[in-house]
């Protein structure tokens, strides 16, 4: 089992400096970095404080500055707001400035909220195709002299300038969940990225099971296999139980972006009452106890050790949480001291 750290800044309400932010996200990657992680991933967002990454690529290559072994990668790139050629050549360029560091995930993305701002009346089916046609495309773009006729992208021979550092380019992964997906990634040769959100164990089983029937279906190598999940190292029962509390939020908050009903001004959602947040079953803290990985550090070890013996190769601990930096700093410290050495 490997392990990786998934952070993005997030800024919850307008007294907080977007500089301070930037600072605390490279602070976390050096921790992730100095504390033996094989990668930091941050993703792909547009016009929303909760999340905030326009450019992965620039994000990476921030941190590329600040830390020196790590793997970088863009978890994830929204295919559909990308051609082709332009998503190859930044891809390749990050991967010479970062020396060879570069990972790409990819997915269709989420959110109602970008795709009408960035691709208005696309939907998600049409995201979906988006997706399969751009990213088979990549590796040919590197390699070089690429002409493509297809449904959404057209274009006449072209080659990446500059070329990756990695022989065939950086490492691709697949965000999947449904089977066709999965199938679409371990047969095009892509490693794949699972993320059960907040549905606990049995949808992490179901997403490996989806994994293991695709790879049973193709002739070809094994991929790997990375599991996302809010992660919190507590340092007692009582943090525990507080951390339960802040993630039940965040999610609440993640269904409202999710949902696009609420208004959004300068780019922060119509703040939830105290009374919509308790009204949000799904997402109570008690849920989020029981269906997130977090706990004391034995209890953490437990359940990544249940991951593991599914057949994850890596596991990826996702940060972002609603909570103070001193709150997610001590919590991947106690991770990286207390839990990952069980995995050693």
């Amino acid at each position: 089992m490997e392990f990786s750290l998934f952070a993005h800044m997030e800024r919850l309400t307008p007294g907080q400096d977007h500089k301070d932010l930037r600072r605390e996200l490279i602070d976390l990657a050096k921790m992730a970095d100095e504390g033996g992680m094989r990668a930091v991933w941050t993703g792909e967002h547009h016009g929303m404080e909760f999340t905030i990454t326009p450019n992965p690529f620039l994000s990476l290559v921030d941190l590329a500055h600040h830390t020196k072994n790590v793997r970088l990668g863009t978890g994830t790139i929204v295919a559909p707001f990308w051609h082709p050629i332009k998503l190859a050549g930044e891809a390749a360029a990050a991967d010479l400035i970062t020396d060879g560091r570069i990972e790409l995930g990819i997915a269709r993305g989420a959110y109602s909220y970008e795709y009408e701002r960035l691709m208005p009346n696309m939907d998600a089916w049409e995201a979906g195709l988006r997706m399969r046609e751009t990213t088979p495309l990549l590796r040919q773009l590197w390699a070089g002299d690429c002409a493509h006729e297809g449904e959404f992208y057209a274009f006449p021979v072209t080659t990446t300038a500059p070329k990756p550092v990695q022989e065939e380019g950086p490492p691709i992964w697949i965000a999947a969940r449904d089977p066709n997906s999965h199938a679409f990634g371990v047969e095009n040769g892509f490693n794949i990225q699972v993320t059960p959100l907040w549905q606990g164990m049995e949808e992490i089983e179901s997403l490996m099971g989806k994994f293991n029937d695709a790879c049973a279906a193709y002739a070809g190598p094994r991929p790997k296999i990375m599991l996302l999940h809010h992660t919190y190292v507590g340092s007692d029962g009582d943090d525990v139980t507080l951390a339960a509390h802040q993630l039940s939020r965040f999610y609440c908050y993640f269904g409202a972006w999710f949902q696009n009903k609420r208004p959004v001004s300068q780019g922060l959602i119509e703040s939830l009452s105290e009374d919509e947040l308790a009204a949000n079953k799904m997402m109570s803290p008690e849920n989020m106890h029981r269906d997130l990985t977090i706990g004391t550090a034995q209890e953490v070890i437990d359940q990544i050790k249940r991951y593991e013996d599914l057949g994850y190769d890596e596991y990826s601990f996702w940060i972002d949480s609603g909570m103070d930096f001193e709150r997610k700093r001590a919590s991947l410290a106690r991770f990286i001291d207390d839990v990952m050495p069980a995995f050693a």
